[in-house]
């Protein structure tokens, strides 16, 4: 699912600004794309914590299956020491229901570290923290709301071994080159020795893989049309939200879930602070996010030219989801 991330405009623009930007950039391109990182608003929140407890969507139990039942083997592959302090920083927890339960483990095991969660959501970060506490009181924890880079930037002055929890196949949402760029760019904000756990979704059939992405409550319809919400809200917008449908598919041969918004009829739509209107054909699709499914020769070939290599990885017993333990040499 999506993440909080844009590269060249850090620190130039207002949220606001940005979000404007990247609203006309993505609708005035062709074809139409919206960038799915708008799409955690407070109900997108919700709806997309909703979505991680649909059956369909099996990513979530894959990924709490490892952390739940081979928490111990995780904390063995990263070669964590007790009493020896680290920064646990994870790229947008969401809930942190996987999480919590390294993060139980750790405590109890009499590790030191500081959790550090990275979110551009500040709500996402108070129900995190809501979730953790009551469970983990002697939890250390540090939230950090903002863009990815930015927030690591700021920790890589810290001078503690870290370990970067990127969880769910985030990276899944980004293209190719996009999610090489962002493998580049992590690794410069971190030192040898530091460690990334990477989690992704494995390459599998599409009777598997699309219905986590069209479940059968149309939560995740929801969560797409909720940005049309959004930009009518936030921007003046007119969209009308049903004369879209949610419109997923899935390339069994490259291994990419796509969900796209498609447009009912002809249509023009008005969004009030950018003073412009956006015209739309009958079937005219606006990609919302594309979800990436990995193999070990993918991920390979992602990290091919960084120092980063393959420590170890950790599977769910179906084989649908790995956690790959990546170290910078």
């Amino acid at each position: 699912m999506p993440l909080a991330i844009h590269w060249n405009t850090i620190g130039k623009m207002t949220d606001t600004e940005q979000f404007m930007a990247d609203i006309d950039a993505g609708l005035s391109s062709a074809p139409k794309t919206l960038p799915s990182r708008y799409f955690y608003d407070e109900i997108g929140d919700r709806l997309f914590i909703e979505i991680m407890a649909l059956p369909e969507y099996y990513l979530t139990d894959a990924e709490m299956e490892i952390f739940s039942e081979q928490t111990q083997e995780l904390i063995n592959g990263l070669g964590l020491i007790p009493g020896k302090d680290f920064d646990l920083i994870e790229l947008g927890p969401g809930d942190g229901t996987k999480t919590k339960e390294l993060l139980k483990a750790l405590c109890s095991g009499g590790y030191t570290f500081t959790y550090r969660p990275v979110d551009i959501s500040g709500n996402v970060l108070d129900i995190l923290e809501q979730n953790l506490l009551p469970e983990i009181p002697n939890l250390k924890i540090q939230k950090h709301r903002g863009d990815y880079f930015r927030e690591l930037h700021a920790l890589s002055a810290v001078d503690k071994p870290k370990v970067v929890l990127f969880l769910g196949s985030n990276i899944g949402n980004m293209r190719d080159d996009m999610a090489g760029r962002f493998i580049s760019d992590l690794v410069e904000e971190l030192d040898k020795g530091d460690q990334i756990v990477l989690g992704v979704d494995l390459k599998k059939p599409g009777e598997i893989v699309l219905p986590a992405y069209n479940d059968s409550n149309g939560t995740t319809a929801r969560f797409n049309l909720n940005l049309l919400t959004r930009i009518n809200r936030e921007l003046g917008g007119d969209f009308d939200l049903t004369l879209f449908s949610h419109s997923p598919e899935y390339d069994d041969e490259k291994g990419e879930a796509r969900s796209y918004l498609t447009s009912l009829a002809d249509q023009k739509v008005f969004i009030d602070k950018l003073n412009r209107h956006y015209t739309f054909a009958k079937g005219e699709r606006i990609l919302m996010e594309v979800s990436r499914k990995y193999t070990d020769k993918i991920l390979t070939k992602l990290i091919e030219g960084t120092e980063l290599r393959i420590s170890g990885k950790l599977m769910d017993s179906r084989n649908y989801f790995c956690d790959y333990i990546l170290v910078c040499d």
